[in-house]
């Protein structure tokens, strides 16, 4: 498909068709990416990589949880409970 750029204050811009936004899932004040590769402009959703200060800011009061009894303590590691089956691990919680 083609388009037409065009001047948007001392900037350059380009519409996105609604067919092409709906297929990406971009929407109106989404943060995107861009950048040129091989010569052409990529533009690409933002993918949020949250800081660890980021994450613990959002804890308040009301979402804390609250501390959960995992019972006593074994000398037994998890490992001794787990069993690899095709590239997975799997977990007996029984064992543990």
């Amino acid at each position: 498909m083609q388009t037409r750029v065009q001047k948007w204050g001392n900037s350059l811009a380009i519409r996105i068709p609604k067919a092409f936004a709906t297929e990406t899932q971009l929407t109106e004040g989404v943060t995107v990416e861009m950048s040129i590769e091989e010569g052409r402009l990529v533009i690409a959703p933002s993918v949020f990589t949250p800081t660890l200060e980021e994450l613990l800011a959002q804890i308040t009061p009301e979402n804390v949880h609250t501390e959960v009894d995992w019972g006593k303590m074994s000398d037994r590691k998890c490992g001794d409970a787990a069993t690899l089956y095709a590239g997975t691990w799997r977990f007996d919680l029984a064992d543990l």
